[in-house]
């Protein structure tokens, strides 16, 4: 089955950085869109970044373009999320998603695999 797993969530400083990661499994990864939503407490999934199978086109919300960087690692099916500049604001849960070799998409519910999510906090 298919399975994705977050991993590099945790505390930061206000301006600091972490990098969050996915491993895939169970999918032709190559083939799959991939996506980085949050969420934070009593709001809704939000977009947050998104790459196509290749890796050649990457889309970002605009709140966050400036600041993150997704990547991905075919050969390793892996896809990262870098964040630097971190802000209070950034605190939420975030989630990688997949979805088949198609454009990459804002709505969560397009995604059809998600991973069960990893923790951020930024404090000021």
């Amino acid at each position: 089955q298919v399975q994705l797993v977050e991993s590099g969530g945790g505390l930061a400083q206000a301006g600091g950085s972490l990098r969050l990661s996915c491993a895939a499994s169970g999918l032709k990864f190559s083939t799959y869109t991939m996506a980085w939503f949050r969420q934070a407490p009593g709001k809704g999934r939000e977009f947050g970044a998104g790459t196509t199978w290749s890796g050649g086109s990457t889309y970002y919300a605009d709140s966050l373009k400036d600041r993150f960087t997704i990547s991905r690692d075919n050969a390793k099916n892996t896809v990262d999320l870098q964040m630097n500049n971190l802000k209070p604001e950034d605190t939420a849960a975030y989630y990688c998603a997949a979805r088949g070799p198609t454009a990459v998409v804002t709505t969560p519910t397009r995604y059809g695999y998600w991973g069960q999510g990893t923790q951020v906090t930024v404090s000021s």
